[in-house]
């Protein structure tokens, strides 16, 4: 009788330790998982939803099938699907790539989510830029295009995607002045860019 107590005992506590590292790994992984999604703009809270699984890698893989390599086709090739997809006002928390797709609609946040996750696995080096009730895409070109205008970022080019704009193109104007810029922000890291200059040529 005394054994079984004994036994019973350890069992109480051996459940009992797995029970609380369990909460423990909870906290730690809400943690970062409010550290990678959540990020403060002024008085307001930006929340991501960028993926870089396997099914964003195969929805761009797909869309820049025939480019060969083409850096220009690529790119035009992803947004030519984001702006397809018809823009709608999403009323609740930005949504995951896949969610975007399947349920054909999204707001600014929803298509630059999706569009930015596929430059991503593409391997290029684009950022969100938020500005007053609204956010777009940057990316990083090696060529420059013929004479269009590029948001110079500490000196780096980048051209401006406008997921929202049907049928936009590459280097999309610039509409805001460098003023109503909140903030330029890698979702990956979670991080706003530290800006030394900035220009528009």
């Amino acid at each position: 009788m005394l054994v079984e107590n004994r036994y019973l005992k350890y069992f109480s506590f051996l459940l009992s330790t797995i029970f609380i590292v369990y909460v423990i790994y909870l906290i730690i992984s809400s943690f970062f998982i409010v550290k990678n999604q959540f990020i403060d703009i002024g008085d307001a809270t930006y929340v991501n939803q960028v993926r870089t699984n396997d099914y964003t890698i195969k929805l761009a893989n797909y869309l820049t099938k025939d480019c060969a390599l083409n850096k220009v086709c690529e790119v035009q090739s992803m947004l030519d699907f984001v702006t397809a997809i018809p823009y709608k006002i999403n009323e609740s928390i930005a949504r995951s790539a896949k969610q975007v797709v399947d349920q054909n609609f999204g707001d600014c946040d929803d298509k630059s989510n999706l569009l930015i996750s596929m430059l991503k696995v593409k391997g290029y080096e684009a950022y969100f830029v938020l500005v007053p009730k609204h956010i777009f895409v940057i990316v990083n070109m090696e060529e420059k295009l013929g004479n269009k205008k590029a948001l110079y970022v500490n000196d780096k080019r980048f051209y401006i995607l406008e997921s929202t704009a049907e049928n936009s193109k590459i280097a999309f104007p610039l509409k805001y002045n460098f003023n109503e810029i909140e903030a330029i922000v890698d979702p990956f890291v979670n991080k706003k860019l530290i800006i030394n200059s900035l220009e528009y040529k």
